[in-house]
């Protein structure tokens, strides 16, 4: 994450090059952020590797991702930031892949990914609301953003929003192919249609989830920024 935060101030520095500090620092403070963190801890750290697991049981593990958010949040405030957005995980272990890797013969929801998932979000949002009650970050919006039920709607009743099907992707076998997985040696095996998947591959929603999503979160939330 640290990373993360070097690129956005050379995007700081570009800004202030293209219409000077003061109009700058209002175009930074009044932008909105969508911060987004974990997937990759849980899915990729502490259930495929054996590092964390020996140290922390699940709620400890949310914890421990949780302090990290806290303070990538408090860094970006310093930057300028005011008005931020954390996105919550979404139910990690439902997405195509996981359920492969963990869902057993009938590939069912990876349930322990699951808990781990609705503990950081537990986590996370109690971050959002100790952030809000801190005197030293005055003047800021920070707002939890939940995706985690929508998108588990999504996956539990696909036929009420115009789905065929939520248990595999559309590129290549749908199984578990993800990122450069999905290339052009994949597409013989790939679906015809991506608007009938709830996902695009094994780990992303597709394009029509995301146009379902967004506005539930927009719609939800964007008051709360202003």
């Amino acid at each position: 994450m640290s990373g993360q935060l070097e690129l956005f101030k050379e995007c700081i520095k570009k800004i202030k090059g293209a219409v000077g500090e003061e109009r700058a620092a209002t175009i930074i403070s009044k932008a909105i952020y969508i911060v987004c963190t974990g997937s990759n801890d849980i899915s990729n750290t502490y259930f495929s590797t054996p590092f964390r697991r020996p140290h922390y049981d699940i709620n400890g593990y949310a914890e421990f991702n949780a302090r990290y958010a806290n303070q990538f949040l408090q860094d970006l405030y310093g930057l300028g930031a005011r008005r931020i957005g954390l996105l919550g995980l979404p139910p990690i272990g439902c997405v195509p892949s996981q359920r492969t890797i963990g869902g057993g013969k009938n590939r069912d929801c990876y349930e322990a990914e699951n808990q781990l998932a609705i503990a950081y979000n537990a986590k996370l949002s109690g971050v959002i609301d100790s952030l809000k009650a801190v005197d030293t970050l005055p003047d800021t919006k920070f707002i939890f953003l939940d995706i985690y039920y929508p998108l588990l709607s999504l996956i539990q009743n696909p036929a009420k929003y115009g789905f065929e099907v939520a248990t595999k992707g559309c590129c290549g076998t749908g199984l578990i192919e993800a990122s450069v997985f999905c290339n052009p040696t994949s597409i013989p095996l790939s679906c015809p249609d991506a608007s009938k998947y709830v996902f695009w591959d094994g780990y992303h929603p597709s394009e029509k989830a995301y146009k379902i999503l967004v506005p539930i979160i927009i719609n939800k939330h964007l008051n709360e920024f202003f």
